[in-house]
């Protein structure tokens, strides 16, 4: 992917240097609330909490705080608390995915919707972009001091789906399969940054002009900045 940056990627780097910890971690304990109350407090046998809680972990989020949030699934607080995907479409027709977490789903509705007018997109109705997505596994593995070396050892390991990109290498599995091979790539001595549940853009619209580039990061960053955002998803790459 030398000369393209994926929305993915550049989110990835955000994230590794946000200095809003708290909005952060607040995020975070939602994600780790709505898992455990949607599949029970083990994260053993709730694969969506485990890995939640993983994702805690590598952003150094206190014990206490992941604690809390298990704790709050059981709570009243948590009773009102649900997941709501937002369609849309940003700057120059590209197709945007929003997972949010909210007690308030018409206040969220309304400031999601004023989100993408002001970027200058148009929020959709269900459906309207989500068939260019699919949902997949995503694990991200640390290239090490040997790109070429560690491509090929994964490739041995007999992953399905691999690609190289500028904080790492994403391989992606079917959505149960996740478990599986997050597993197999441990064993197999490789260092893993992240291992999440994603939708993964179809095809992708290439974005050449900065000036344009700017404005669709922009947006996103403006999406991904609401506190009941958890996640955004975008088909566009930006082109050198």
């Amino acid at each position: 992917m030398s000369g393209h940056s994926k929305w993915s990627t550049i989110k990835r780097q955000k994230g590794a240097n946000d200095a809003k910890r708290g909005q952060l971690f607040s995020k975070l304990a939602r994600s780790i609330t709505i898992a455990a109350k949607q599949g029970g407090s083990d994260p053993v046998s709730n694969l969506p909490l485990r890995l939640a809680i993983d994702q805690a972990k590598s952003a150094n989020m206190p014990k206490s705080n992941i604690d809390r949030a298990l704790q709050s699934a059981q709570d009243k607080l948590a009773g009102n608390l649900e997941e709501i995907t937002y369609e849309g479409f940003g700057p120059f027709g590209v197709s945007v995915m929003v997972e949010t977490a909210t007690d308030n789903k018409n206040r969220t509705a309304q400031e999601i919707k004023k989100l993408f007018g002001l970027g200058g997109g148009s929020l959709g109705g269900k459906g309207s972009v989500s068939f260019q997505f699919e949902q997949k596994g995503l694990i991200v593995v640390e290239k090490g001091t040997d790109v070429e070396k560690t491509i090929l050892s994964l490739i041995d390991l007999g992953t399905p789906d691999l690609e190289e990109t500028d904080d790492g290498i994403e391989v992606y599995t079917s959505p149960h399969e996740l478990a599986g091979w997050r597993e197999r790539i441990e064993k197999g001595g490789f260092q893993i940054q992240s291992a999440n549940l994603v939708f993964k853009p179809k095809a992708f619209i290439d974005v050449a002009d900065q000036g344009k580039a700017k404005k669709v990061l922009s947006f996103l960053e403006g999406l991904d900045n609401h506190d009941d955002v958890q996640r955004v998803y975008a088909n566009f790459n930006i082109t050198s």
